[in-house]
């Protein structure tokens, strides 16, 4: 009866999590079984599977949560809103359901709806990592959205195509009256020129000097003919170039092998990809993070990690690393993007900070 009293600790948010998912081992059997099915892609079989474990423990949290994914994945997007609906409903301090709902919202592009909805999850449990992922999306779209809806209204005004092209020819008109200022000056200075005409007429004479001017073209021809040589060495030399090759190629493996660990839920390796100095989400304590990630990721029967788009920049210690996350853990999948700040210690490279959606 004091089950209201028990959402307020975060801790105790993820003992009813754990408990919701995991009573006994004879559920934990069932809830395995069902996951099973989902992952080959059963979806009868583990939708009769769910109904009649339904009939006989109707308030099951996770059994309503695979009921929810399997009407989604069968294509029935109305059934697993509701189903998600009355779920959050009933469970208000478990995040999944929301996370789900936001899922099925955004796919119908109801944004700001699946944008509340993580709010919710994260309100739940502020360090919740899938929901942060999918939140990051949902404002780039939000955003995108905004940006396209401000063109199409300003596409409608005949200013907005006039003000590109002028941002366009400001930045090339400026080489165009600097050489007109320097064609007017040279009549100025020709006008100015027949002035002191008597002093030149004697330095006329003495014109000879001038034939040497064919000779300092020979001179500049044969220098070019002897700077070849030397310019060529130097120019390809690959030395530089080489240098942050090698530091992305560490980058990625430290990335992967963050990746690889979260796969196989290899906590000790999983945790030792992160510096002392990693900015925990939340601005929770170090000890607190790891102990919420420990349950977040064991609690897990099987959780694949896969990264693409990998894209990497290096400055010195300091690196950037931006991917596409694919995240699957049971009968959860979520397409994110993701970046990793990276800083070198000694000889690895340790995750500073992890942010979603850049």
């Amino acid at each position: 009866m004091k089950h209201g009293s028990i959402p307020v600790m975060p801790i105790a948010r993820l003992l009813i999590l754990t408990a919701c998912m995991a009573v006994s081992a004879a559920h934990a059997d069932d809830y395995s079984d069902v996951s099973q099915l989902l992952r080959e892609g059963k979806l009868s079989e583990a939708q009769a599977r769910v109904e009649r474990y339904l009939a006989v423990k109707p308030r099951d949290a996770q059994m309503r949560l695979f009921k929810g994914v399997i009407q989604r994945e069968s294509g029935r997007p109305s059934e697993a809103l509701a189903t998600f609906t009355r779920l959050t409903e009933d469970y208000p301090e478990l995040p999944e359901p929301y996370n789900n709902l936001a899922v099925v919202l955004a796919a119908q592009g109801q944004y700001d709806k699946a944008r509340v909805a993580l709010e919710k999850a994260l309100h739940t449990n502020p360090s919740y990592a899938t929901a942060h992922d999918n939140l990051g999306d949902i404002y780039a779209r939000l955003a995108s959205q905004a940006y396209s809806k401000a063109l199409q209204l300003d596409g409608g005004s005949p200013s907005e195509p006039v003000r590109l092209t002028l941002l366009r020819n400001l930045s090339s008109t400026p080489a165009t009256p600097s050489r007109q200022v320097v064609a007017d000056a040279r009549p100025a200075a020709a006008d100015a020129a027949p002035k002191p005409a008597p002093a030149p007429k004697p330095v006329a004479a003495p014109t000879a000097i001038a034939p040497p001017p064919p000779a300092k073209p020979a001179a500049v021809a044969a220098t070019p003919a002897t700077a070849k040589p030397t310019t060529a060495v130097p120019a390809p030399t690959p030395a530089p170039a080489a240098m942050p090759a090698n530091g992305q190629r560490e980058v990625e493996q430290a990335v992967r092998a963050w990746a690889r660990a979260w796969s196989e839920k290899n906590m000790a390796q999983y945790l030792a990809a992160y510096s002392r100095d990693f900015r925990t989400p939340g601005g929770m304590s170090r000890a607190s993070w790891e102990q919420e990630r420990r349950l977040r990721i064991t609690s897990k029967s099987r959780i694949t990690v896969n990264l693409t788009e990998l894209q990497i920049t290096v400055n010195g210690n300091h690196a950037v690393a931006k991917f596409r996350q694919d995240y699957k853990a049971d009968a959860l999948a979520v397409l994110s993007r993701k970046t990793l700040e990276l800083g070198k210690t000694g000889d690895r490279w340790l995750i500073m900070k992890e942010s979603s959606g850049g």
